[in-house]
């Protein structure tokens, strides 16, 4: 597995398996069929309500816990230094960890003006040793600046809804000049007709992938990670050997070409939880 290093001198696999919105029983097999085909990067949430679930599949595969890269993230309850703590300690206990590799505020919620205290438990909490990394979720630039400004800690990643027919130039473009990696949630835009397109469909058969690795591969080329979700062992096999497929340039720009509204967009200021 090719492997992404973050700004604190970490390393986290580019492809990872997400885990939304599959309940316990789905989380555990899909979690212990995904190691079992090569996966070490799982994603789940304290919202998803899977962290018991995706504990068990990691504990039933057998792999080593230090080769294993486990991310959650926390609700706008928790946003504050006590609440991300109490947050820790309730993902840590159903994953069956000690530790966590990656945690993330999972949305900014600009509305109740509390992310700055949440990203202030992360850097405590990471203090003591309980999470190897911090970041975010869903921030914009406005939301960023916010908490670098009051802590002068910068996240090493923000993990947003990026594809190629919603793909947030901009906001990638601060992500890169802080030195933040970016990391696709529903990269491969479930339900939006992406993977049907012409041009990713074209590039498919040139290229000899199939779409879905097309459309990963374009954003390993843009230099972020993706998290696909998949519950088929086949579809989840071919998301793993994206990192496999280096497009050409050219088809590059043909995918960023696509560049449009897409129909189910999460916007940062006006949704979280």
């Amino acid at each position: 597995m090719r492997r992404v290093e973050l700004s604190d001198g970490g390393v986290m696999p580019l492809v990872g398996l997400g885990t939304w919105p599959m309940d316990d029983a789905e989380s555990e097999r899909v979690v212990a069929q995904g190691i079992e085909l090569g996966y070490r990067l799982i994603d789940t949430a304290f919202a998803y309500g899977n962290e018991a679930g995706v504990g068990r599949g990691i504990a039933v595969s057998g792999v080593d816990r230090p080769d294993m890269f486990i991310t959650t993230k926390f609700n706008a309850n928790s946003h504050s230094v006590d609440g991300v703590r109490s947050a820790w300690e309730d993902s840590a206990r159903k994953l069956g960890v000690d530790y966590i590799d990656l945690m993330l505020i999972h949305w900014p919620c600009p509305w109740l003006d509390k992310y700055v205290e949440a990203w202030e438990g992360l850097i405590a909490i990471q203090q003591e040793g309980k999470v190897r990394h911090i970041g975010v979720s869903n921030f914009l630039p406005e939301h960023l600046e916010g908490i670098i400004e009051a802590t002068g800690v910068v996240p090493v990643l923000n993990q947003m809804q990026i594809n190629p027919r919603y793909q947030q130039a901009e906001a990638r473009a601060y992500n890169d000049s802080r030195g933040i990696h970016t990391q696709a949630w529903s990269p491969l835009g479930q339900g939006t007709g992406l993977l049907e397109l012409p041009v990713v469909v074209d590039v498919a058969a040139r290229t000899g992938g199939t779409p879905g690795q097309v459309v990963l591969a374009w954003d390993l080329a843009l230099g972020m990670s993706a998290i696909p979700k998949s519950s088929d062992p086949v579809r989840m096999a071919q998301n793993l050997e994206a990192v496999d497929l280096v497009l050409d340039p050219a088809d590059v720009e043909l995918i960023s070409s696509i560049d449009a509204s897409e129909p189910d967009i999460k916007h940062p200021n006006s949704f979280g939880h």
